[in-house]
C-alpha cells in the first residue's frame, strides 16, 4: 500500500474525454467535493470549517471548465490556469506559467502543485512543480496519465476504463490501478463527449 497524497488523472478513451481528482489525506481527512456551477470545490465537511485556519491549502477549486477545456489541480492554481485560458492562452503555456509563478506549496512538506487541462478533442497536458523543478507533459488522444503529490511525481500512463463521470470518480477513488493507494477522502471528475458532465464522490 502506498500513500500518494493528491492525485490528478486526465485522458481519453474510445468512450470520451475525462479528468479526475482525488484527495488522499492523513492530516485533514474531513473534506468533501462540492459542485457549484461549472466548478468543483474541495471544502471542509460540516463541523470542520475551522481547519482552513490550520492550513490555508486545504480548500480550493479542484475542477473548472472554460468553454471546451477542463482544468484539474490540487490547489488555488486551478483558478489561475483557468483565467489564463479564458484570456486566450493555450493550455500548455497556461499550466507552465502558473506552476512556475505559484511554485510548490510552502507547507511543512513542500507539497508540489500538480494539475492538468484537457479539451473535448482529447488534447491535454499534465504537470507538476516541486522544490526541485517543473515538468509539463503532453497527453495524446486515447492516452491517460496520472500524477500525484508524493511518490508518483512524474506522469504515469495508466488504463482508465471510464465511460462517464461517475466511473471516473469511482476509479480514481480506489479501483483498478488506484486501489493500492491509501487514505482516500473524496474524489471528483469531469467527463465529456460533446459537453462536460461533473460528478463527485464523498
Amino acid at each position: 500500500m502506498v500513500y500518494l497524497g493528491r492525485i490528478v488523472a486526465i485522458g481519453s478513451n474510445e468512450n470520451g474525454v475525462y479528468g479526475a481528482y482525488r484527495v488522499s489525506s492523513r492530516s485533514f481527512p474531513n473534506r468533501q467535493a462540492v459542485i457549484t456551477n461549472d466548478k468543483v470545490a474541495i471544502v471542509p465537511t460540516k463541523g470542520s470549517e475551522d481547519d482552513i485556519y490550520k492550513n490555508p491549502y486545504i480548500s480550493y477549486n479542484a475542477i473548472d471548465i472554460v468553454n471546451n477545456t477542463a482544468i484539474i489541480t490540487n490547489g488555488s492554481h486551478t483558478d489561475i490556469i483557468s483565467g489564463k485560458i479564458r484570456e486566450g492562452m493555450n493550455m500548455r503555456d497556461a499550466i507552465c506559467l502558473t506552476l512556475l509563478t505559484m511554485d510548490y506549496e510552502k507547507d511543512d512538506y513542500n507539497t508540489p502543485r500538480i494539475g492538468g487541462a484537457i479539451n473535448l478533442d482529447g488534447e491535454g497536458y499534465i504537470g507538476i512543480v516541486t522544490h526541485k523543478g517543473l515538468r509539463v507533459d503532453k497527453i495524446n488522444k486515447n492516452e491517460t496519465f496520472y500524477i500525484s503529490t508524493y511518490e508518483h511525481t512524474t506522469p504515469n500512463k495508466v488504463e482508465f476504463n471510464a465511460s462517464n463521470a461517475n466511473d471516473a470518480c469511482e476509479i480514481i477513488y480506489g479501483k483498478d490501478a488506484f486501489k493500492e493507494f491509501t487514505n482516500p477522502v473524496t474524489s471528483c471528475a469531469i467527463y465529456g463527449t460533446d459537453k462536460w458532465d461533473l460528478e463527485t464522490k464523498i
